[in-house]
């Protein structure tokens, strides 16, 4: 992945590196501290050439913007502080703005399912309302679930179902609405993966082979990052 560390680029390799015996594996701040050794000697050289990746030790490689004649932008990871430890992120000098997630995902399933599903005739009720309920309920819970979320006042979730009987596919969507300090990224995905989650149980009886695809964050709007739309 790329990184910066104390202004310098490179595309980092997290890898357990090699065994040896006898000697631990190296912590994730003793290989932080090596990235950046390597990055202030090897990325202060002008004229970058494939040469230079050689020195770099096996588990930690590293490559320049300037290898591939454009320049990429850095973000840090921000669940990690400057020792590698997790912490939740400090949001408390964010200004409160207005925040819309949506996020996407789709489950396969037999035809003989699919049928059964829009006729209403499975026998543990309506699965796609009990789904929609168990999708809104899951984004409330996502600070639970996810250890460094962080709990979110909701304004408003909404699970909508598009069947497409060709395909015996069944396609969930989810808006997640907050006004606030930090995004709903998070709970509309989890919205969606407990909802395709809970059609699947209710479903399993008569189709194991379901398959649970695509899940994914389609856009977002809202905070210091403004607008992002999948492509």
């Amino acid at each position: 992945m790329w990184v910066e560390i104390a202004g310098y680029y490179g595309l980092v390799n997290w890898g357990s590196g090699p065994q040896v015996t006898g000697r631990r594996a190296p912590s994730f701040a003793e290989r932080l501290s090596l990235v950046e050794r390597k990055l202030r000697s090897v990325g202060q050289k002008r004229g970058h050439s494939r040469s230079n990746l050689s020195k770099v030790p096996k588990y930690v490689s590293i490559a320049y913007p300037s290898l591939y004649g454009k320049t990429y932008p850095m973000n840090k990871l921000t669940h990690f502080d400057s020792s590698g430890q997790a912490h939740m992120v400090d949001v408390g000098d964010k200004a409160s703005t207005h925040r819309i997630a949506i996020a996407s995902g789709c489950i396969q399933m037999h035809a003989t399912t699919y049928e059964l599903i829009q006729a209403g005739g499975h026998k543990k009720g309506d699965v796609l309302g009990i789904a929609r309920i168990a999708g809104i309920q899951a984004s409330k819970k996502t600070s639970d679930l996810i250890p460094l979320c962080h709990p979110i006042a909701l304004t408003h979730v909404s699970v909508e179902f598009e069947p497409n009987p060709a395909t015996s596919t069944i396609q969930c969507t989810v808006r997640a609405e907050t006004t606030g300090q930090t995004g709903v990224e998070m709970e509309a995905l989890t919205a969606v993966q407990i909802a395709l989650l809970t059609i699947y149980d209710m479903c399993k009886a008569v189709d194991r082979g379901m398959v649970m695809s695509d899940i994914k964050l389609v856009e977002k709007s809202g905070g210091k990052s403004g607008e992002w739309k999948a492509s």
